[in-house]
């Protein structure tokens, strides 16, 4: 994600007489976040519609994975007033907790200002950008969305993070129970809630932000489920599919 929103700043930079540039995450100079959350929030406005239809109240915890935050702010945004609903945003933790091992701008990020925005960035002493990993390329980020950094100081927003050993068994939950394949980047909310949801009265309403499919994913999951019967025939057959495209 930093190398596409690199390379689209800096050809905006070079040709902004004739050049206009879409960014699909709430990054970058003002206005884009501010227009990627207006468009995104469809998702929050269609979740509390749907919600108040078929449970006649309010959740009380909205999940999103957190890279850039285009997903999460747009999920959030219409809840943010409504103090009552937990608003949880999930990064990677990665393999581990060293430097270059996740993605995690909290706890370990502090204030910068890079790619012409100001927000929370993972950062050496220099201001150098710092290595990250992620299993998810999308999360695979040392910046945050900035309003989703404000509303984290703020205290309206909390974050927790998922590691990659776990968001392949919350793939694997979620395709196994529901027939859903999510992205792995919406499997790190997924993660996260299988740890929450133990810990909450039985009739607690929790909304979980499925932002991708996971399709794009299918050789690495393939990979993570080698010794599984079933992940090993979906490899060959995308693997027998790509040698006909």
């Amino acid at each position: 994600l930093k190398d596409a929103v690199n390379a689209a700043l800096k050809d905006y930079i070079a040709s902004s007489a004739d050049t206009h540039y879409l960014l699909g995450s709430a990054l970058g100079p003002h206005p884009y976040p501010t227009m990627v959350r207006d468009f995104q929030s469809v998702v929050g406005q269609e979740i509390m519609t749907q919600l108040r239809q078929a449970e006649g109240r309010l959740p009380g915890y909205v999940v999103a994975c957190v890279g850039g935050g285009s997903n999460a702010i747009g999920a959030f945004g219409p809840f943010v007033p409504h103090e009552s609903v937990q608003l949880v945003g999930v990064e990677a933790g990665g393999k581990g907790s060293g430097t270059g091992e996740h993605a995690q701008r909290f706890p370990y990020g502090r204030t910068g200002i890079v790619e012409g925005y100001k927000s929370v960035f993972l950062q050496d002493d220099d201001g150098q950008l710092s290595p990250t990993h992620s299993i998810s390329a999308g999360l695979d980020y040392p910046g945050i969305g900035p309003e989703l950094a404000w509303l984290h100081e703020q205290g309206r927003i909390s974050f927790a993070c998922a590691r990659d050993d776990a968001v392949i068994e919350a793939v694997d939950l979620l395709a196994r129970t529901e027939g859903i394949l999510p992205a792995l980047e919406s499997a790190h909310a997924v993660a996260h809630v299988v740890e929450l949801a133990p810990r909450l009265d039985r009739d607690e309403v929790v909304v979980i932000n499925i932002s991708g499919r996971g399709d794009k994913d299918l050789f690495i999951l393939a990979d993570a489920f080698a010794d599984q019967e079933f992940y090993a025939f979906l490899r060959t057959e995308v693997e027998h599919h790509g040698q006909q495209d």
